[in-house]
């Protein structure tokens, strides 16, 4: 009798879970079928003012048009990415060609600039159920981080304006965050192996995103090292078992010690190395691919050129700041950031002392920044950078509050996780020269997927700021055309 009520009570647990999970699923399909349809009409608008390649698309679209021809020997020289978008589209194109119902179009067609940039639309909604996903994976513990409010956060980190903008021309930015967050995902629930492979297509998208694929190692190993040194602390009866980024300077100096020890130990390397070894091997085949290219870039390199643009990090953390305003700001986030600057006055006037130095003496402006008035980056030189010669250090002590913002609402992670982001994120937009918004797409996914997740209100606000920043973008693009002088080229505002 009693092993019959419990099986029925069981059976009416699993009941009830099943609605539930599937009341979910609907939510979140419905949500990405209203965010496919309402892109598809803003796809087919975009289309139709802008029919002929634009921009960086003159040469991506004739490039895997000759792909589509079988013509897989030419390439441009004046591309420096990797064929991975090229190589994707070709797939799709033939998969397409050989429908049913599409059998009669001709590969002009199939291959069209339209046919295209509707890849990348496809690409969109699968980083909006990816980004679901990942939220579920991190905050799963969280219970206060309900299915709306993943819901919610899911559809304005997908709807982020500087991606979101690309959904609808030929780049490489849709695809390329697809391929990294669907490796993200897989490091997440423990397939490392997929993880690698998919980490290897991100790289073939855009070269630099073996940074976060080394991101996606560098999780797995500060999950490893908290878990040592909280064995470690506990061995010693300390009572304060701290791994926060909130440690004093004191347990800075212990960690530091003990991740010398850590990585000095044979074993411990070894261990490591075994547990991260699809990353790794994808490390290895990539510094023999800089090698072997004679650097990272594989076409037109003069306007690629490295360098140490420690400034990068503080329009980052500015940029970060404006984007996730509606909940990274408040007045109690105000009023801690003054208490943190009574508390640590001493660290504070050397973090501006060396601020007010970087912005000095590594501050790097590229031409085409100069130059080409299409793109926002350009009136944000010309607007604020250039109003005065001393603008840019006035501007720290912004950059100080930014940057603490930052760190403050990472405060949940652990300090060897913290300590590898910072890590890829220095080298993934240091080296950069050029002010591009598009180079802070991913960090800043990754951020704000990490950060606890939002109230319903600040979620909304969230969207409806990137719903506004979207629409006026779109509107600059389509309605605010201009020619160059001697050029009868239309010419359009953009990212």
């Amino acid at each position: 009798m009693h092993r019959n009520f419990f099986l029925s009570k069981n059976l009416i647990f699993y009941g009830k879970t099943t609605k539930i999970m599937e009341k979910v699923e609907w939510y979140i399909f419905a949500s990405l079928g209203t965010y496919f349809l309402i892109s598809c009409i803003l796809f087919s608008k975009f289309t139709r003012e802008q029919k002929e390649p634009y921009m960086d698309e003159i040469f991506h679209v004739p490039q895997v048009q000759k792909y589509c021809e079988g013509r897989f020997n030419e390439w441009d020289p004046m591309i420096t990415t990797l064929p991975g978008l090229y190589l994707v589209s070709v797939g799709i194109v033939k998969i397409v060609k050989s429908s049913v119902w599409l059998a009669g179009w001709s590969g002009k067609v199939v291959c069209s600039t339209g046919m295209l940039r509707f890849i990348n639309l496809l690409f969109s909604s699968g980083n909006l159920y990816l980004i679901y996903l990942i939220l579920c994976k991190l905050h799963q513990t969280d219970k206060t981080a309900s299915t709306s409010r993943r819901i919610l956060s899911a559809l304005a980190l997908s709807s982020f304006p500087v991606l979101y903008f690309f959904t609808f021309l030929y780049y490489t930015d849709v695809g390329s965050t697809f391929f990294t967050l669907s490796a993200y995902l897989m490091c997440l629930y423990g397939s490392h192996k997929i993880s690698g492979l998919l980490g290897f297509c991100a790289v073939m998208f855009r070269q630099t995103n073996i940074i976060w694929v080394v991101f996606c190692a560098g999780v797995l190993i500060a999950q490893k090292l908290t878990e040592a040194w909280k064995t470690k602390l506990t061995k010693k009866r300390e009572d304060k078992v701290s791994t926060s980024t909130e440690a004093s300077i004191t347990e800075i100096k212990k960690v530091t010690q003990f991740m010398v020890e850590y990585i000095l130990s044979t074993s411990n390397v070894k261990n490591l190395i075994c547990l991260t070894w699809p990353y790794v091997m994808l490390l290895v085949g990539f510094l023999v691919f800089i090698v072997l290219n004679g650097g990272i870039v594989v076409g037109d390199r003069s306007s690629h050129e490295a360098c140490l643009n420690f400034p990068q990090l503080f329009y980052f953390f500015s940029f970060t700041l404006a984007f996730s305003i509606s909940h990274s700001l408040s007045y109690q986030k105000i009023v801690n950031f003054i208490q943190s600057l009574k508390k640590h006055p001493i660290f504070f006037l050397s973090l501006t002392a060396l601020s007010l130095f970087l912005v000095w003496k590594f501050t790097y402006v590229h031409k085409y920044l100069l130059a080409d008035n299409r793109h926002y980056p350009f009136y944000v030189w010309k607007k604020i950078f250039q109003k005065h010669r001393l603008v840019p250090f006035i501007l720290v002590p912004g950059y100080i509050f930014a940057a603490w913002s930052f760190v403050d609402s990472l405060k949940s992670k652990s300090l060897f996780w913290n300590l590898m982001f910072c890590v890829c994120l220095v080298a993934a937009i240091v080296p950069q020269k050029l002010l591009e918004f598009r180079y802070y797409i991913l960090p800043y996914l990754i951020y704000r997927l990490n950060i606890q997740v939002p109230s319903v209100f600040r979620l909304v606000l969230e969207l409806g700021l990137y719903t506004i920043v979207n629409a006026l973008t779109f509107y600059l693009f389509l309605n605010r055309t201009f020619h160059w002088s001697g050029s009868w080229e239309v010419q359009r505002f953009m990212w």
